[in-house]
């Protein structure tokens, strides 16, 4: 993703085997090159050495150790609503701006890897305001059974409320309704006692092998 080139979470690589993963890292690492990609980052399985050894030895480094989670819809309860100014029509603006302001990046970053999704995604931009302004906002992203949650953030200044938390819980009904029977997401530290709270279970620990050209941001 050129428009957000020195941000390796929006710049992935997943792969199946480690063994297509080393076959591949050299034309991967040409690709981004050409594409003008400054950092890019490869999601490792924590249990899964050999690639992480790889990647050292190609020059990644260990950037971030996310968990990965996921949650039975059906066992989620009846969400807490009251005093909860929300709605589903976030403009991504917005959400690339909390997201940007929460995480500490230059604003626009994520605005920019956002503002022009093909429209027939099945992408939904839930967002939760104080005072009548948008304070967190969270993506949601039906694949299959399944609910990926994406783009959870709150603006420093509202944290400690549970408007993510809350927020979510009205996210995760809404698949629920749709049919939907699981959810997963990649949990930070800051994030994983939200959603802890709303009963996802660790599932594995992930490791995220940045590479990063010398002076990018």
């Amino acid at each position: 993703m050129p428009v957000c080139a020195d941000r390796s979470v929006l710049n992935s690589v997943a792969y199946r085997a480690t063994e297509s993963l080393a076959a591949a890292l050299e034309d991967l690492a040409a690709a981004q090159e050409a594409a003008g990609v400054r950092a890019w980052t490869v999601w490792v399985p924590e249990e899964d050495r050999d690639a992480a050894v790889l990647l050292e030895a190609a020059g990644h480094r260990l950037d971030a150790t996310p968990m990965g989670m996921s949650l039975e819809l059906a066992r989620l309860t009846d969400p807490e609503t009251k005093e909860l100014d929300w709605d589903d029509r976030a403009v991504t603006a917005d959400v690339g701006r909390i997201n940007d302001l929460a995480y500490g990046y230059p604003v626009p970053t994520f605005g920019n890897a956002i503002i022009d999704l093909p429209p027939d995604l099945p992408l939904r931009f839930y967002q939760a305001r104080v005072d009548g302004e948008p304070a967190s906002v969270v993506g949601t992203f039906d694949d299959g059974d399944d609910c990926g949650v994406y783009f959870v953030a709150t603006l420093k200044e509202h944290r400690g409320k549970g408007l993510a938390r809350r927020l979510m819980h009205v996210a995760l009904t809404e698949a629920r309704e749709r049919g939907l029977r699981t959810s997963t997401l990649q949990a930070t530290k800051l994030g994983y006692p939200v959603y802890e709270l709303l009963g996802y279970q660790p599932v594995c620990a992930l490791q995220m092998w940045e590479r990063r050209e010398p002076g990018s941001a």
